[in-house]
């Protein structure tokens, strides 16, 4: 998309407080005319494009043939994260498929379990340690230690860009592109709306990358000029189940003929709204049609599967991220450099998703085999 246009006079741009929020309600445009023909096309092709439930393979179909014999540790932030748990089984399945051992170690979700996790990882001595779900400053005695033994590191949303990372140092990191997330988000919204949302958006603003994610967000929606930012919520995401019923039940009061579609960093959102939503008497197919930015755990599929308070997720492929990070290992350990693939992103609803509650897209074991040689 073209650089971002302002917003609608009115609607505001800049950060909340915690539970609060910014813009006013205005009445939409007309349905028949949209103020922003160009890019309602552009954003259209992108979402049909991000739509597809069989796109072909666009990773590496080179590399190193299979270094035999390694050993993986899979440190990770916590296993009862979706996502962390979804990657490290994807590790699991390919490292069975090269002939590799794998362990994982469970962090338990606080800075000192990661710590302790990562110490012990270290002192197994693996051939290769993976950096799963956890930023890597909190462990940086730790990171520094397996550089120092010469142990490849590979991350796993351990930094904010996809691929090589000097610092920290890391052979590579395996996420998608959080500008590319944000972008084909917003573009939902704008295709789905016919360029006529009133948007509601979800932040952490706690979390700097949180932040600048719903930024590219708002960025992206003011692209169209009959789309309107009625409010921009600030929930800290522990406190969400708290805080979420409470500001979704000030925002129906506030905007009750003109919110229409809603976009969070983090699909837990509009788990924690549904109560708010069933108290106002709202069916789950009603609007607001909701997106979540990012992840796709299987809660977020079920809820859309079942149209309940949930329309659409942009989720993270997670077993075939884990099968990228033996892929990146095979490579760092057969002094090549990493291979720089970054997943293109996707949109699932109930009419791709299939019924099932996870994103695996097609070709990627058949072309790692192919490259691995087994």
């Amino acid at each position: 998309m073209a650089a971002a246009l302002a917003l609608v006079p009115g609607t505001a741009l800049v950060g909340c407080e915690r539970g609060s929020s910014t813009g006013a309600a205005s009445s939409p445009t007309a349905p028949d005319t949209p103020g922003c023909p160009e890019t309602l096309a552009e954003a259209g092709a992108a979402v049909r494009q991000a739509e597809k439930s069989d796109p072909e393979w666009s990773g590496p179909t080179t590399g190193p043939r299979a270094v035999p014999d390694k050993d993986l540790v899979f440190v990770a932030q916590t296993m009862t994260n979706p996502g962390v748990a979804g990657a490290a089984n994807g590790v699991r399945e390919a490292a069975k498929a090269i002939g590799w051992n794998v362990r994982v170690i469970d962090g338990q979700g606080t800075p000192a379990g990661i710590q302790a996790a990562f110490s012990q990882a270290i002192a197994l001595r693996p051939d290769g340690i993976v950096i799963g779900g956890f930023d890597p400053k909190l462990t940086s005695q730790q990171v520094a230690r397996a550089n120092a033994a010469g142990i490849p590191l590979v991350g796993w949303h351990a930094v904010d860009s996809p691929g090589p990372s000097e610092d920290p140092e890391l052979f590579s990191n395996i996420t998608t592109r959080v500008e590319d997330v944000a972008r084909i988000s917003a573009d939902w919204i704008i295709a789905n709306s016919h360029g006529h949302a009133g948007v509601v958006v979800f932040t952490d603003a706690s979390i700097p990358f949180a932040r600048y994610k719903s930024d590219l967000i708002k960025e992206e929606l003011a692209t169209c000029s009959s789309v309107r930012l009625l409010a921009e919520e600030n929930i800290p995401l522990s406190d969400s189940s708290t805080r979420t019923p409470q500001e979704v039940s000030s925002l129906l009061s506030r905007f009750p003929g003109t919110w229409s579609h809603s976009v969070a960093i983090n699909d837990v959102y509009f788990a924690d709204a549904a109560p708010a939503f069933r108290a106002a008497r709202k069916k789950g197919a009603d609007p607001p049609y909701n997106i979540g930015a990012g992840d796709g755990d299987p809660s977020a599929f079920q809820r859309i599967n079942s149209a309940q308070f949930q329309t659409a997720t942009v989720p993270e492929p997670l077993s075939a991220q884990g099968w990228q990070i033996v892929d990146e290992f095979n490579r760092a350990f057969s002094h090549r450099p990493a291979s720089d693939y970054v997943a293109p992103v996707h949109i699932s609803t109930a009419a791709n998703s299939k019924g099932l509650s996870t994103w695996d897209p097609p070709g990627y074991r058949e072309a790692y085999r192919e490259i691995w040689g087994v």
